[in-house]
């Protein structure tokens, strides 16, 4: 892919992709509002050159990663299409407000913004954090829309990859909704607590954090991250951020109950519940062959590939693979995705199941 990458933003996300990207040998440009990080940054060796402005360092970009508070996303990722940026990502934990904006504010540009969430982060701060390897092993969501263009998310995908990332694809507003129960409630829970514990009277506070181990640790250990993220990303998700708020407290309630009743069969059937589940998270980074090879015809009209990785992406099923067989001829390409043969037979069955046709193969 010709062309250099250019991050806006360098702080520790933003700081990561660009280190991550300048080790796999491709020409970073950065670009960030501090100009002490920006020189901080090329002193370092993370980025080769600096931007002056974002459209300077998006022009003939192949990929800008933008790297911003959520409430800038969406202008810096018009700046960039503007300046001629092949294609625009970015790296914010709130997907479907950013998307719609873009959208309004340059449509024409739109299927070239993709948005993008890497799974992934640190309790350390700006760009001293970054780590290269920060993203191998870990989830990176994309979040393609209808009018995703279909060779830009297949470019986006293949990168993302070589960062070490499993990518999975789901609708912005599921995204939303999912992370706001993943990421957002549990920051928000864990700061909670930990106000809970610091501001008991004087006579308590003092031996209660010494007495502070553990578990306590566990739980709260996320809400030793850099806050200055979160006004924004509450603001911005706030409808999904309440919903998730609502079903916690819910079930602090009903556990509330339980104890308050002396319920020693109904706590034991709660935590037994939770345990299974937690024990039961998935792993990422050891799924492993056999492999199989969908094709899959599809047609030429918008939402096509959004329809199709999204679907994968909702029943749980890795796409390893991906690439988009145009046809010379006619109205329809071809579809090519390598998925693990675990979840290849289910995943033949939904997309049957809405329409479209599969042949597979397996991958010795």
């Amino acid at each position: 892919m010709p062309g250099h990458v250019a991050v806006v933003g360098l702080g520790l996300i933003g700081g990561s992709v660009a280190r991550a990207l300048a080790h796999l040998g491709r020409e970073v440009v950065g670009f960030d509002a501090d100009a002490g990080r920006i020189q901080a940054a090329a002193d370092a060796g993370v980025i080769m050159r600096a931007g002056s402005s974002i459209g300077e360092a998006a022009a003939g970009a192949a990929i800008v990663f933008v790297a911003v508070p959520v409430g800038d996303i969406a202008d810096v990722a018009v700046d960039a299409l503007r300046a001629g940026a092949e294609l625009v990502t970015d790296v914010g934990s709130v997907k479907a407000p950013v998307i719609r904006r873009v959208e309004a504010e340059a449509p024409e540009l739109a299927p070239h913004f993709i948005g993008g969430h890497p799974m992934a982060g640190s309790e350390q701060e700006g760009l001293a954090g970054a780590d290269p390897d920060m993203f191998r092993g870990t989830t990176w969501v994309l979040t393609p829309t209808e009018h995703t263009d279909p060779d830009a998310y297949a470019r986006l995908r293949g990168v993302v990859r070589d960062l070490g990332a499993e990518v999975i694809a789901v609708p912005p507003d599921d995204h939303d909704s999912l992370v706001a129960l993943v990421s957002h409630v549990p920051h928000l829970a864990a700061g909670t607590l930990m106000l809970v514990a610091s501001r008991g009277s004087g006579s308590e506070r003092g031996p209660l954090l010494r007495l502070a181990a553990g578990g306590f640790r566990d739980m709260t250990r996320i809400a030793s991250g850099h806050p200055g993220i979160w006004p924004d990303i509450c603001v911005e998700n706030r409808e999904a951020i309440v919903a998730a708020l609502d079903r916690y407290l819910d079930a602090l309630a009903e556990m509330r109950e339980r104890v308050a009743a002396g319920d020693r069969s109904g706590l034991l059937t709660s935590l037994e519940e939770a345990r299974h589940a937690r024990t039961n998270l998935p792993i990422a980074g050891l799924e492993r062959g056999p492999f199989v090879e969908l094709r899959i015809p599809v047609p030429d009209r918008p939402g096509v590939l959004a329809e199709v990785t999204t679907l994968a992406g909702q029943i749980g099923v890795n796409i390893v693979d991906l690439e988009i067989a145009h046809s010379l001829e006619g109205q329809e390409g071809v579809l090519v995705m390598v998925v693990p043969e675990t979840g290849a037979g289910d995943l033949e069955a939904a997309l049957e199941k809405v329409g479209y046709r599969t042949s597979a193969r397996p991958i010795e």
